[in-house]
């Protein structure tokens, strides 16, 4: 039990090391930008992730909390307390759909007029709008999910006409590289498409762009994220 707590307690002070540095550093970043470190969320991704350390990362203030996979979202959210607000960011299934609509804050992942149909008709069946990002293959990955940066206007504005989902930006994966600045072109022309189709579509509540992971968030930040989602840089490495 002693050897319990004082492992508990180490976990707990790295943890608490962790996200300090990853403020100081966001907070860094955005002053370096010329931006307001507030206008800046940090989503504290918990894929792979031990409840006790998702409990620590919550009494740190991490509000925001992020699951690529729907059945280890579900099976966390009831024990993460109050208060917290859960994110989808990995790719969703149509047939798991019913299971996120009115419990999640966000879906970052929406890739496919399939997946928008679905999410509507599940949503205006449970009375809620869900609020969505599209998710955007900017680096043109053949195994990364999303639109093509030419598809996604015309998307965004197909999308107005269903009731039951609410467009609020764009998302991305960059590549993953060794150099950090290899990312940049990446996340600056997510956040040109979305200042394009935010002038061209004033209709569309664009909010969002959810970019920069532990990897390259500061990058991120510097070309206009104001939603990053970090896991490893929060916890540590995971298996």
């Amino acid at each position: 039990m002693l050897l319990r707590r004082y492992f508990k307690a180490v976990i707990g002070t790295v943890i608490s090391e962790n996200i300090s540095r990853l403020r100081a550093e966001v907070a860094s970043a955005a002053v370096k930008a010329g931006r307001n470190p507030a206008d800046i969320k940090i989503i504290a991704v918990t894929k792979n992730v031990p409840l006790e350390s998702v409990l620590e990362a919550r009494r740190e203030g991490m509000a925001d909390l992020g699951e690529n996979r729907v059945q280890e979202l579900l099976a966390k959210q009831p024990l993460a307390g109050p208060g917290a607000r859960w994110h989808l960011i990995g790719h969703l299934q149509t047939n798991k759909v019913r299971l996120v609509v009115g419990r999640v804050s966000l879906i970052h992942s929406l890739d496919s007029w399939r997946l928008a149909c679905e999410i509507d008709r599940r949503s205006r069946e449970s009375g809620v709008i869900s609020e969505v990002l599209v998710q955007v293959n900017v680096s043109g990955e053949k195994s990364k999910y999303g639109l093509g940066p030419a598809e996604v206007q015309d998307f965004i504005e197909s999308a107005l006409d269903l009731p039951g989902i609410s467009v609020r930006g764009l998302m991305t994966v960059a590549p993953l590289v060794a150099d950090p600045e290899e990312s940049r072109p990446v996340f600056r022309g997510l956040k040109n498409l979305y200042h394009s189709i935010s002038w061209r579509l004033p209709a569309a509540p664009l909010a969002y762009l959810s970019m920069g992971m532990t990897n390259d968030y500061r990058v991120a930040v510097e070309e206009g994220a104001n939603l990053l989602r970090v896991g490893t840089a929060i916890f540590g490495a995971r298996q």
